[in-house]
């Protein structure tokens, strides 16, 4: 096996040294790749941005007809498999398409489409009979029949299995009658196929497949929220639902494998979604930063507006190389799994549960970024930004329901240290001995130095100070609490937050030096300052996040002492700083827009 085909399992680039050749990169697209991405970018720009203010005014009937306009452009198939109609691509394609939707100015169909071809859909073909794919599949990816995935409830929220909805089966064994409601659904009222949870005998969580038409099933009034107002969101009410046998999705009892394991794939293209909202949102700041004047001048030659924008190609650059790093070891396991395998869909979810650490990570961080790029992005407006006739405006209210979608960041910060620390103890990943390793390197005191000159030595030697550190203070929490850590809350969300920031900037690290192979020389070059902001800030949050679950596990001398280390680890020279910024906010202005 090359070390391009090297199949590294989840976690483990904490312990492992992953080489450029081993990641996918958004410079690695084949022209087939990008030719169905722009179907999806010109079928935004020509046919749903200029109806933007229907949607957001929820013309509902219009979200309806332009899903079957995408359905027609092939748009709505790629995840579904051949034999159903579908196109079957890979997972680096579904993101970029879903990027792309997402790169535009008005966020309502985007969302009704993320729904449709994602949670809507996703559950179906992984878990569906033969029977019930050919009888929901075509008409779904046509746009014909829309979905919606229906999980959250009144009292039962990031406590998905708290849920109250019921499901009896009638006397006669042929329906199961569903009493619930469910609360936050994203296509709602348009839906005409919901995949609904609901517990057999108030016990046991299973999945299924509610037609609209059913006898009981209705849809609640439009939910007014605070943003993606263009997308339906409204109660699915179950008064004496009436739902056939076959249409259980999976096994009874087995819905919490289904609302779990979709979750992955719901979470990684997240990530790629809020990656296409961030460009679009940076985009209207860098033009209105070179449009405004005061002083007599761009407010974009101000030092102070050229580091928000700055730091927003950087953010951007970090979201797009840790989303499609996360596409290509998904990828890369599934190419693995040959089709006629028994089981072929449950081999399938097993390899996507191996990345749920990354996937977790993709969506907190490209969720974050996105939410901190609206944030500039209305500041450099000023006053204006408050202003609805400004799209900034409304980037900022959509960008702030993704930090709570498909989990809050909160619950996925838990999953990534806890999922971490559960296969370490388990064995399923050899933490441990990285642990006692970096319990001893700290404690010599002598951190890892540049090897040679090539590209980025600096940045692979801080990355591999920031691993130690990370290890041993994880080590440290795990000798101080041990089973029990489990139940230390902040202590895991300050692990997490180290492992994100560690992720993230590997990530970057990887793809510039992959890039720096065949890029022009001055694409290198501003490719190598968006490292250099990414490294000074990674080290300073990594260094932040690790003293502080240090100071929740450690007292006294000891404490002193891990956190003297953790500074000593966590030094990166960020000798150049001011200049990076200065290029990529030079080169984003000129072309305002994201530059990579």
């Amino acid at each position: 096996m090359t070390t391009a085909e090297r199949s590294t399992k989840g976690g483990e680039f904490l312990i492992e040294e992953t080489t450029a050749v081993e990641v996918f990169t958004p410079e690695d697209f084949s022209e087939e790749q990008r030719q169905l991405a722009d179907t999806a970018e010109h079928f935004m720009g020509r046919e749903v941005l200029p109806n933007g203010e229907r949607i957001e005014n929820h013309d509902f009937a219009l979200v309806a007809s332009l899903l079957k306009r995408a359905g027609e452009l092939g748009l709505l198939m790629i995840d579904v498999p051949e034999e159903y109609g579908g196109l079957e691509l890979d997972k680096a394609t579904s993101a970029l398409v879903a990027e792309k939707i997402f790169s535009s100015s008005y966020s309502g169909f985007a969302g009704a489409y993320g729904i449709q071809t994602g949670l809507g859909t996703i559950p179906l073909v992984y878990y569906g009979t033969k029977e019930q794919k050919e009888k929901y599949l075509g008409r779904i990816i046509t746009g014909e029949l829309i979905t919606a995935y229906c999980l959250t409830e009144p009292d039962a929220g990031s406590d998905a299995l708290g849920a109250k909805t019921s499901a009896v089966l009638s006397a006669d064994g042929r329906d199961y009658v569903l009493n619930g409601t469910k609360q936050f659904i994203t296509n709602g009222g348009i839906a005409g196929l919901y995949t609904v949870f609901a517990k057999v005998d108030r016990e046991h969580f299973t999945a299924f497949l509610v037609e609209r038409s059913f006898p009981g099933v209705s849809a609640g009034p439009e939910e007014k929220k605070l943003g993606i107002r263009g997308t339906s969101t409204t109660a699915v009410i179950l008064e004496d639902a009436r739902v056939p046998a076959e249409n259980v999705l999976g096994e009874v009892g087995k819905g919490h494998k289904i609302a779990f394991n979709i979750l992955n794939i719901g979470r990684f293209k997240l990530g790629a979604v809020v990656t296409g909202a961030a460009k679009v949102t940076f985009a209207e700041g860098a033009r209105y930063a070179n449009a405004r004047r005061q002083f007599g001048v761009p407010i974009a030659t101000f030092g102070a507006i050229r580091e928000k924008i700055a730091d927003g190609v950087a953010d951007i650059f970090r979201a797009e190389s840790i989303v499609y790093r996360v596409a290509g070891l998904l990828d890369r396991r599934l190419a693995s799994i040959e089709k006629g395998t028994p089981n072929y869909y449950g081999a399938y979810q097993k390899e996507i549960e191996e990345y749920a650490v990354e996937c977790a990570i993709a969506k907190v961080y490209c969720s974050e970024a996105f939410g901190r790029i609206a944030d500039e992005a209305l500041q450099i407006h000023g006053g204006y930004g408050y202003i609805q006739e400004y799209p900034v405006e409304r980037h900022y209210r959509d960008a702030r329901i993704n930090r709570i979608f498909e989990g809050t960041n909160e619950i996925n910060r838990l999953l990534i240290s806890g999922t971490l620390l559960k296969r370490a103890m388990k064995g399923e990943i050899d933490l441990m001995p990285g642990v006692m390793k970096a319990a001893e390197i700290l404690k010599a005191g002598n951190p890892a130095s540049p090897e040679g000159t090539g590209p980025f030595a600096a940045e692979h030697a801080l990355l591999a100070n920031l691993k130690s550190v990370f290890l041993a203070v994880a080590g440290s929490a795990v000798r101080r609490h041990m089973e029990k850590l489990r139940d230390e809350q902040e202590i895991l969300m300050a692990l997490a937050e180290a492992a994100i920031e560690i992720f993230a900037m590997e990530s970057t690290v990887l793809r510039a030096g992959k890039a720096s192979m065949a890029s022009t020389e001055s694409r290198a070059e501003t490719m190598a300052a968006a490292v250099k902001v990414c490294a000074v800030g990674g080290a300073a949050a990594v260094r932040q996040a690790a003293a502080r679950a240090a100071a929740y596990t450690e007292e006294g001398k000891r404490l002193a002492g891990l956190v003297e280390r953790i500074e000593t680890f966590c030094r990166y020279d960020p000798s150049g700083l001011l200049a990076a910024k200065r290029t990529l906010a030079t080169a984003a202005l000129e072309t305002e827009r994201y530059i990579f």
